[in-house]
């Protein structure tokens, strides 16, 4: 089992994190059976590692590489990452943190030095954008050499990630940037090495497509899909380009990714209920907890009249989350948003008539 001491997403606010209420939703999956735990949509990986807590093999999922890599890091152990050619995981970070910055794509496209392309982005100070740019390098060059093991490489992006997200001149995600430094992005970028649990969760990687995660009848099938217009891809198009470390074309006073190709249907007003119903029906688990919220583009009832034909159907209201608050005159209209946990054993199919009894 995996410890609760050292589980963290270093940091990174997350639109509809269920940080607040993943305790609660692992109390309704009840204790492990022998299955797995999916979750299909795990963004930073709060719900997912408190399964592992009480002991699931998890099967994480994002269509975001840089979710997944944050997601893959909360469940990693000590003994997976023991960082043997580099003295250690603290040593590690210590070398990252001693390097001087570079001139990359970071620094080009997402401070002020983007100015020479004609638009002036504020994501970061030249500063940290060049330092960003080296830890990244760096990590690339410990991996192509064989000093990092896959593991050691995820955990370093995930720190980085979360470094980076402690220094940007944002209001909360990447979907735009202030336009005055505020007082924590002038602070220098420094990675932390986090503490880890003894012992790694049970846990298999996919990125894609919802619909493409592989399940059976047996096992339980969490999701928690977007439920509002905000499009991942576009709010956290900062964090996957570190992620990736790649130098794609970007646009625009915000400097966005390519994004449109994994656009989802849940944010559409007029295609979630279809594509919430679609989800559900066509899982392979028998078992399906769905996550959505009082702010999302479908209603409560709405959702209890699509799903309660699949099966028997509990409603259960697991607590409130922040509504997101993207600056101070949102922060001051804002409420709590309710989160409803949907809980459904798929009624049996019936057998082809004629078919064998069992």
């Amino acid at each position: 089992m995996i410890g609760k001491k050292g589980i963290s997403t270093m940091g990174v606010r997350y639109i509809g994190s269920k940080a607040r209420v993943a305790d609660e939703i692992v109390e309704i999956l009840g204790m492990p059976t022998g299955a797995t735990f999916i979750d299909g949509f795990c963004g930073t990986g709060t719900v997912a590692a408190a399964a592992a807590r009480v002991g699931w093999p998890v099967r994480i999922n994002d269509h975001l590489f840089s979710s997944v890599v944050m997601a893959s890091a909360s469940l990693i152990g000590q003994d997976d990452v023991r960082f043997e050619q580099l003295g250690g995981y603290k040593e590690a970070i210590y070398t990252l943190n001693s390097l001087e910055g570079v001139d990359g794509f970071i620094h080009r496209e997402y401070t002020p030095a983007s100015r020479v392309g004609g638009v002036e982005r504020k994501y970061f100070t030249e500063t940290n954008g060049r330092r960003i740019d080296a830890v990244r390098a760096m990590i690339r060059v410990w991996r192509e050499a064989r000093l990092i093991t896959g593991a050691e490489h995820e955990l370093l992006i995930a720190d980085l990630m979360g470094a980076a997200n402690g220094v940007a001149n944002i209001a909360g995600t990447y979907g735009c940037f202030l336009k005055d430094w505020s007082p924590q992005s002038l602070k220098a970028i420094r990675l932390r090495a986090r503490n880890l649990p003894t012992e790694s969760a049970k846990v298999e990687v996919h990125v894609g497509d919802v619909t493409d995660v592989p399940a059976s009848a047996a096992d339980v099938a969490y999701y928690d899909p977007p439920y509002t217009k905000r499009q991942y891809a576009a709010y956290y198009h900062l964090l996957e380009t570190i992620a990736l470390g790649d130098e794609p074309i970007v646009g625009g006073v915000t400097g966005l990714r390519p994004w449109r190709h994994l656009a989802s249907d849940f944010c559409y007003r007029t295609r979630a209920l279809g594509a919430l119903g679609r989800l559900v029906a066509d899982s392979p688990a028998q078992r399906v907890l769905l996550s959505y919220s009082s702010e999302g583009h479908v209603s409560r009832s709405e959702l209890e009249q699509s799903l309660g034909s699949l099966g028997d159907l509990t409603v259960h209201q697991v607590g409130t989350i922040g509504r997101y608050r993207p600056n101070e005159a949102a922060s001051a209209a804002a409420s709590s948003v309710h989160e409803y946990l949907f809980e459904l054993v798929k009624s049996p199919i019936p057998a082809p008539v004629g078919a064998p009894s069992a």
